[in-house]
């Protein structure tokens, strides 16, 4: 459960911002994107409860790896389904600007969940079929993912009519025209689902530092093109373990994203083609930079995503599966000392008894939530005449009537 004070928000100016990330988390209905079970406040506070996940996030999980990075492997599962994810949300006009591994959780089976959308941008979008150009992504060869237009009933007459001009579109793609120049032009091979907000614009400077792009530091004004500079930050941290723009301070670090050139380093060793792509995704010109027009379906035909079957990103096996200390309970168990039981088994004192039987199993000792809001939120359950009891599962315990 995530609790925010509304005092706090006031004198800070985020009472928009809570509101918005409620109305976005609404909308939401996607396997890498959080659950909205309900939400409600109090005098003082605002509670949305939400999805569950109980194995942390993946800077913790990197911290553990043995060089403090993840392998190309891992990297390109978990860069996968974020890129799933943030396709999903441009699709529905939702501009993320807050893509770091603090902010991508992990489920109980190792699949991720994105979680914060405090500083997300709604815009309008127009989804659309558009002709993708065969050819090449970034410099290399990379497949085209086409789709099919849907069957639409029609007359015979215009049944005809289509099938005439789809051989002429057929055999007008298998021609290669050339200029008055004498340069080729691309051919153009497919159809492809397209939903990028290109359109959405703000002046707002939000984000984290190491992960700002270019354009917000500028104070130029920025849409849907800094997702996709976060996300070759995102891939950039997964495989070396560190932001590729990382200065000794927050100004030393805005200086190098602006003025300094992208450098890899000699270890750990990495694909030509994540090279390729991190490239491509940290053009400093948003204009310039990979998905800029095309979106998530540009960057899923890039080579480095080679062999990923986009369909069945879910079935695949994670590369890490979390083990969690919290298993939860059913609804009215006695859940309410297992905390501190865990706690003193572990520092060798004798566990205290169990306390009488509860009606209802609070809460407390069962979410999960920032220790910045650790003692608001335990407020605000005191005041409230009723309380939650969290699960992995969507049920949730209400008292007897």
């Amino acid at each position: 459960m995530k609790v925010m004070d509304k005092g706090s928000l006031v004198s800070r100016n985020k009472l928009a911002r809570a509101q918005t990330e409620r109305e976005i988390l609404g909308l939401l209905d996607h396997p890498f994107l959080p659950t909205l079970y309900s939400h409600f406040e109090t005098d003082k506070f605002f509670c949305l409860l939400m999805e569950f996940c109980s194995g942390g996030n993946l800077h913790s999980l990197r911290q553990k790896q043995p060089s403090k990075h993840f392998t190309e492997h891992a990297a390109r599962f978990y860069a996968s389904e974020v890129l799933l994810a943030l396709e999903y949300l441009h699709m529905l006009g939702v501009v993320y600007r807050d893509l770091k591994p603090e902010n991508v959780l992990v489920r109980e089976e190792g699949h991720i969940m994105l979680s914060d959308f405090d500083l997300s941008l709604r815009c309008s979008v127009s989804p659309a079929l558009v002709r993708s150009p065969s050819g090449r992504v970034g410099g290399t060869a990379g497949l085209v993912h086409g789709c099919k237009l849907p069957r639409i009933l029609s007359s015979s007459k215009t049944k005809a009519k289509a099938k005439k001009k789809a051989g002429k579109d057929q055999d007008n793609q298998q021609q290669e025209l050339v200029t008055g120049e004498g340069r080729k032009k691309q051919a153009w091979t497919s159809l492809e689902f397209t939903a990028e907000p290109t359109g959405a614009r703000s002046m707002s400077f939000v984000g984290t530092h190491e992960y700002l792009a270019p354009e917000i530091i500028r104070g130029e004004g920025h849409g849907s093109a800094v997702d996709w500079w976060t996300f070759g930050v995102f891939l950039y941290e997964l495989l070396h373990g560190t932001t590729p723009f990382k200065g000794s301070g927050n100004r030393a670090t805005l200086f190098n994203v602006v003025g300094q050139p992208l450098r890899f380093p000699d270890a750990p060793g990495v694909s030509a083609a994540a090279r390729d792509l991190i490239r491509g995704l940290l053009a400093k010109e948003p204009q310039k930079r990979l998905a800029y027009r095309r979106g998530a379906a540009e960057v899923k035909q890039h080579p480095f995503f080679e062999g990923v079957n986009w369909a069945l990103v879910r079935s695949a096996a994670p590369p890490y599966v979390p083990t969690s200390p919290w298993t939860p309970a059913p609804c009215g168990s006695q859940t309410k000392t297992a905390a501190p039981r865990r706690k003193a088994a572990r520092l060798g004192a004798p566990p205290r008894p169990l306390e009488r039987p509860a009606r209802l199993t609070l809460i407390r000792r069962r979410m999960l939530i920032s220790s910045t809001f650790r003692k608001q939120s335990l407020r605000a359950l005191r005041s409230l005449p009723f309380v939650f009891q969290l699960h992995n599962s969507p049920s949730i315990c209400v008292p007897e009537l």
